[in-house]
Parts: structure tokens; C-alpha cells; sequence
């Protein structure tokens, strides 16, 4: 559901770039507003969240996708916790809808999606390894599960099968969250260059974040 927010980005207590291909990772305080916002259009924002305090406590796509009976997510949609915690909860969408079934590029399946020659190239997943560990705590490429692709459209065919179309985003659209309880965010900027979730052209991507 397309919904605008009322926030001023010259209030925001936080204000990032994160270049295509990059990761970020940062905490968001229980109560604070968290926004993505596309610059350019068709990028590719793949994500995951974890509970600050509980890292083994993280986002569940199958536990948000039963609890809203919805592939995608839009304003309104709680993103749960494998624990079945409320994260954060989705308060302002500019785009619409986002995908949480594509899940993260690699280098393996870019061998298997596209060609051999494609496996030098840098993936979702290598920037999902680099947040995790710059995180620390321990964790590992065990602790990177289903991610939400925000902005990314991934259709489901009527007999079942997911595409990877171009995206349904545009330059300045945004998707805003608020924070349920202390979180981890961890993005990778997706610097996928294979398929048309970004129009074939990886661009930086936004996060501002308010108190």
C-alpha cells in the first residue's frame, strides 16, 4: 500500500550513502524510524535484521509471510523474528510492494543462472559474509538466512514459479520502518549486473534514521 511519510530527512539523527555493492550494518534503537530510499530507481536493497541482543533471534520470511498472508511486504507488514518477536514493523512504502522470496545473489548462483565466467563476480552474499563479521559475536555464514529484497519485483507465476523482472521502483521512492525493539540492520547494496532487478546498473542507495 502506498503510503508517504511525514518525516523531514534534515531531521534524521542519521543520514548514509551506501554505494552498489557495498554492505552496511548499524543498529536501530527500539522506537526509531528507519528508511531506505531508492536515489536512483530499480537498485536492489537485499537486508537482514537481528535482534540486537539475541543475534540468533533474526528475521524469519516464512514467519512474516504466514502471519500477513502476503508474499510482499508494503505498509503495515511486521517483519517477525524466528522467535515470532515483531522487529520492525513497516509505517510509510513509496514503492509498493517488496520481494522476500528472491533471496541473496552469490557467486554460486550466478554460475548456475548465467555462465561459469560469471563466478569471479562480487555478490549479495559476499557483502552479507563482510557485515557479519565486521558485526562480530561470533557469527558466520550459518547466520545469513532469508533476506528481504527491498524494491526488487519477483513475481509468482499461477504455477508457482518466482521471475526476476525489472523493478517497480523509481529515483527518491522509499520504504520507512519502525523499529519494535533494538535491531541489527545489515544491507548489502546488491552490485548484481545478470538480471534486470536494477535495470543491469547497480546505484547507490540511502538510510537515513530518526529518533
Amino acid at each position: 500500500m502506498l503510503t508517504e511519510s511525514e518525516r523531514d530527512p534534515a531531521g534524521a539523527v542519521y543520514n548514509h550513502t551506501v554505494l552498489a555493492g557495498d554492505h552496511w550494518i548499524h543498529k536501530i534503537r527500539a522506537g526509531q524510524t528507519f528508511r531506505i530510499l531508492d536515489l536512483e530507481g530499480n537498485q536492489a536493497a537485499d537486508t537482514l535484521f537481528y535482534d540486537a541482543s539475541d543475534p540468533a533471534n533474526r528475521y524469519s520470511a516464512s514467519d512474516t509471510i504466514r502471519a500477513q498472508k502476503n508474499l510482499y511486504l508494503t505498509t503495515g507488514t511486521r517483519l517477525l523474528s524466528s522467535n515470532g518477536d515483531v522487529l520492525l514493523t513497516i509505517v510509510a512504502d513509496t514503492c509498493g510492494r517488496h520481494d522476500t522470496l528472491g533471496g541473496a545473489c552469490s557467486r554460486e548462483s550466478n554460475t548456475m543462472r548465467y555462465s561459469l565466467d560469471k563466478e569471479h563476480m562480487h555478490a549479495c552474499r559476499d557483502s552479507f559474509i563482510n557485515g557479519i563479521n565486521e558485526w562480530g559475536h561470533g557469527l558466520g555464514k550459518r547466520d545469513i538466512t532469508c533476506n528481504i529484497n527491498f524494491f526488487m519485483n519477483v513475481p509468482v507465476t499461477p504455477d508457482g514459479k518466482l521471475t526476476f523482472e525489472d523493478g517497480i521502483s523509481a529515483p527518491g521512492r522509499y520504504v520507512e520502518m519502525r523499529a519494535e525493539r533494538d535491531v541489527m540492520a545489515l544491507i548489502s547494496n546488491c552490485p548484481q549486473l545478470n538480471n534486470p532487478c536494477n535495470a543491469y546498473n547497480p546505484t547507490p542507495v540511502q538510510v537515513l534514521i530518526w529518533d
